[in-house]
Parts: C-alpha cells; structure tokens; sequence
C-alpha cells in the first residue's frame, strides 16, 4: 500500500462515509452461494440501488466479478460501477449528486 494507492478498505471506507453523508446507506453484499458480485448495495433517497465493486487503483476485476457485472448491467438493468480508487469514488460522487463526472457505468469490455 502506498499514499497514492490505499487498500480496497480504505477505498471502501471513503464511500460508505460519503453515502452515509448523503443521506443514504452503502450495504455490504455478500453471497456465499454466488460468488462474484459487487461489493456494496449503494442506496440513496429518491433513487434505485446502485451496485458498485470497490477496487485499490492497481486492482484487477476478476473475470468472475466481470461477468456478474455484466449480468446485473445487462441482462438484468440494474446500474453498477466499478470504482478504482480514489478518483473514481470522488467521481462517483460527483455523478451521484448530479454534477458533471467523466465516470460511466459499467459496460464490459
């Protein structure tokens, strides 16, 4: 871990501090029996779930996480992102609160 490269925690411990601000909750999602999804539940006033997978900067999606991304993206509708640290979650705080973000939802490759 370096200043510039924290842990998936911390990374994870930024955003549920920033969606608890607003008002909201960042619910862990674990599944014992289905193995890949999204780390937390983003759930807002007003709005639907958001399904994001937190990574450190360097992190990689494994390809199991990917496919179940692309399974609640595509084939089921559902908004997901996958946040590299950081950045990205600043990003995605940016786009939750309606302000300008160069941050898309998760598409694939």
């Amino acid at each position: 871990m370096t200043p510039n490269d924290p842990l998936e925690a911390k990374v994870e411990a930024r955003l549920c501090y920033a969606i608890k601000v607003r008002g909201g909750r960042a619910y862990k999602f674990t599944s014992p029996a289905h193995r890949g999804v999204p780390d937390r539940i983003v759930v807002l006033p007003g709005r639907p779930p958001i399904f994001v997978e937190l990574k450190r900067l360097s992190g990689k999606l494994a390809p199991l996480q990917e496919q179940e991304c692309l399974q609640l993206r595509k084939a089921l509708g559902q908004e997901v992102f996958v946040l590299y640290g950081y950045p990205d979650v600043d990003e995605f705080l940016n786009y939750i609160d309606g302000r300008p973000s160069s941050l898309k939802p998760f598409g694939g490759r």
